[in-house]
């Protein structure tokens, strides 16, 4: 066994998915008349969500996807958000609605995910979608977990039979991803804050999923030699010189002396979300025909 981890690399993976996705997206277009549209709505001023939607936005111009994006000042009111998605579901131009998380505290988010119709969900968070993914019928996954999923594929990991421990809870990827890796046949466990002993848990993985938001949570001495482990914790952190860059939740050097496969952050599942999202938006587009 190599002393180093293959890192996993979302970044090469995304953009090849999304250079076929641009030639999907040419063919549709000829045969229906009209590109697959993306609504993302964003309400308030917070720098990291405003970066991550001119990134969405910028990702849907590249493949050919219409943005319908709308950015609401920080006192918008749940009812006219409501009355947006109302307007938005009826539009036969917008394939996929996102409101981009988090929203100001006013705001109740679960409401308005539930507003969105199930077949525009693109982010896959509708209590419906989560349903058919529990039920394993087709249907909008989970962006995140569904790029995990097939950044694991592309490598080609053996998911059967095979030890997985989910660290971390979320609704939008511990839970998830742990559906999916069942349907993959894996043995899952999900371990969270509460969890005793998470180092034993954790060194018993064949696959570990990181996704806390913790820095340096996953250390050297949790991890099984030879195990496949994804990061999905995305966490920015300044150094002295007041410099800021992006950590995940495994102490990535100490960790790549002794897993065989490994995430980068950045560079690892972030690439894939964004891309997952354009899948998504042409997957439910293509659903009307």
């Amino acid at each position: 066994m190599s002393s180093v981890a293959q890192l996993l690399d979302g970044k090469a993976l995304a953009l090849r998915m999304q250079a076929e996705l641009t030639e999907q997206v040419k063919t549709l277009q000829a045969k229906h008349g009209r590109a697959p549209g993306l609504a993302v709505l964003m309400v308030g001023d917070n720098p990291a969500s405003a970066a991550y939607v001119r990134n969405k936005e910028r990702a849907c111009e590249a493949v050919g996807i219409v943005s319908f994006g709308t950015h609401f000042p920080t006192d918008t009111t749940q009812a006219e958000l409501e009355q947006v998605i109302q307007t938005l579901n009826r539009d036969d131009r917008v394939d996929g609605i996102l409101v981009q998380l988090p929203l100001p505290d006013h705001l109740d988010s679960v409401a308005l995910l539930n507003q969105i119709h199930p077949d525009k969900d693109a982010d896959g968070l509708h209590p419906m979608n989560l349903g058919r993914l529990v039920r394993g019928e087709p249907g909008l996954r989970s962006c995140t977990p569904a790029g995990v999923m097939r950044l694991l594929e592309e490598y080609n990991i053996d998911l059967q039979g095979k030890q997985a421990v989910v660290v971390g809870r979320s609704i939008l990827v511990g839970k998830p991803i742990a559906m999916m890796l069942l349907e993959a046949d894996a043995t899952v466990t999900i371990a969270h804050s509460r969890s005793h002993d998470l180092a034993a848990l954790c060194r018993s993985a064949d696959i570990l999923i990181a996704a806390v938001g913790r820095q340096n949570l996953i250390t050297a001495n949790m991890v099984k030699p030879g195990a496949v482990v994804v990061d999905v914790g995305i966490n920015r952190i300044t150094d002295e010189a007041g410099k800021s860059r992006l950590v995940g939740d495994v102490d990535f050097s100490a960790v790549q002396a002794i897993a065989r496969y490994l995430t980068p952050v950045p560079g690892g599942v972030g690439a894939m979300t964004v891309t997952m999202l354009l899948h998504n938006t042409v997957w439910s587009y293509s659903q009307k025909f």
